[in-house]
């Protein structure tokens, strides 16, 4: 929901990392490789329930996925990033952590709380839904000449669930573990509504 709003806001700072980090050692993908390796971390420690170092992890991860863009963009002279495989990569770990850490939350807050099973699956599903639905439209979308850019490698639709919120809901597990359950359940009706709008929308816009 935030996402568009927050982008314009930490461009600049964004832009200015991306300065500090164009040296030759440090590549995009290297970044996104970064944020692969920290989120499984991140999701093995949650399910040992190690909450501060997973959320450390967390962290960092998303930072090294907000930074590869802003890199890509610098190197390629300012445009939308031109590698494709760059941004196959970068889509597939955000799926792999996405995913891995709903599952390592479950295990250690399951473990520690007895928090039950239910709502992790429920968010699970609508990140399946709600990532088919996306990824189908930027599909379509390119092919019928309608790509949404914003800077992105995929055509992304707007809803109520995005990566700000995302990064902030999978924080709050890790703050409060022991509350991982309740926050799992609205986060998963929100996602299910987001997914839902995004499917109506995609609908509509592909007419």
């Amino acid at each position: 929901m935030f996402d568009a709003r927050l982008r314009s806001a930490l461009t600049p700072a964004a832009d200015a990392a991306a300065r500090v980090l164009d040296v030759p050692w440090v590549t995009p993908n290297r970044l996104t490789a970064l944020n692969l390796v920290a989120g499984l971390a991140s999701a093995a420690l949650a399910a040992t329930q190690l909450w501060i170092p997973a959320l450390i992890l967390w962290l960092l991860c998303r930072l090294a996925d907000g930074l590869d863009g802003p890199l890509a963009r610098r190197r390629a002279g300012g445009s939308a990033p031109a590698s494709g495989q760059g941004g196959f990569f970068d889509i597939c770990a955000d799926f792999i952590v996405y995913g891995a850490t709903v599952i390592g939350v479950a295990l250690g807050a399951n473990a520690a709380f007895d928090a039950p099973w239910l709502p992790f699956l429920l968010v699970l599903f609508a990140y399946y839904i709600n990532g088919g639905a996306f990824l189908a439209f930027s599909s379509i979308a390119e092919k019928q000449g309608r790509t949404l850019d914003d800077g992105r490698s995929l055509s992304f639709l707007g809803g109520l669930a995005e990566g700000a919120e995302t990064v902030l809901v999978h924080s709050l597990w890790l703050i409060f573990p022991f509350a991982a359950a309740p926050i799992a359940a609205v986060w998963a009706l929100l996602v299910g509504l987001s997914a839902a709008h995004r499917v109506v929308l995609g609908y509509r816009s592909l007419g």
